[in-house]
């Protein structure tokens, strides 16, 4: 679980900006988006093997 400590004088933008940072950085938010929809291996593939150039 991701945390940010606010530091003494510390604006609540600024804090909440190097949450939004730290959770980037971790890679969390789009772990989410990749689980919010389930998809199955083999629809990955014909996904990935219908580009068109």
């Amino acid at each position: 679980m991701s945390e940010v400590m606010i530091r003494k004088d510390e604006s609540f933008e600024s804090a909440l900006r190097r949450f939004k940072k730290k959770i980037d950085k971790e890679g969390i938010l789009k772990e989410i988006r990749d689980r919010k929809h389930y998809e199955k291996p083999s629809d990955r593939k014909r996904k990935k093997g219908s580009k068109k150039y």
